[in-house]
């Protein structure tokens, strides 16, 4: 029997990320995406609904979405759902399912780089008016593509 794990989300950050630590010292950030979703109701009105989506992000691209992200800011998440349990301070049992990130678009404003981070390795995917202000540092546009990766964009 096959099986696919496979998540795709757009959306915008609803907080900044939360970065904190193992005691092993590997880096975790935590990122809440807000996905929209527009429709028509039966009446023919435009409506819109929001998910509201816990992602996680490790090691050295938690570091580097804990640097530059923000609230407000579009983000493409690639990842899979994961699911955790746990016993509350109370006893109860708790459990969440979850996006484990594996790339992390940031996706913005004409006026930004649109930046990728993938396999604890930040990318530039696009750069659009560079120089201007809050654009991602250049540094990133020097990080070069993982050799895994079929085609570099253009």
């Amino acid at each position: 029997m096959a099986n696919l794990n496979k998540v795709f989300l757009i959306g915008n950050l609803t907080r900044d990320p939360e970065l904190r630590y193992t005691p092993s010292g590997m880096a975790v950030a935590n990122l809440r995406l807000a996905v929209n979703h527009r429709f028509k109701d039966r009446s023919g009105e435009l409506k819109q609904d929001a998910c509201f989506v816990n992602i996680v992000v490790w090691d050295k691209q938690a570091e580097t979405c804990n640097q530059y992200l923000q609230k407000g800011r579009s983000v493409l998440i690639e990842g899979r759902l994961q699911s955790r349990s746990w016993k509350d301070n109370e006893g109860k049992n708790r459990s969440v399912i979850e996006v484990r990130a594996d790339r992390v678009v940031f996706l913005d404003n004409a006026n930004q780089k649109k930046s990728e981070v993938k396999d604890n390795n930040v990318e530039a995917v696009e750069e659009i008016n560079s120089g201007k202000p809050g654009a991602v540092p250049d540094e990133l546009s020097e990080v070069s593509w993982p050799q895994e990766m079929d085609e570099q964009p253009s």
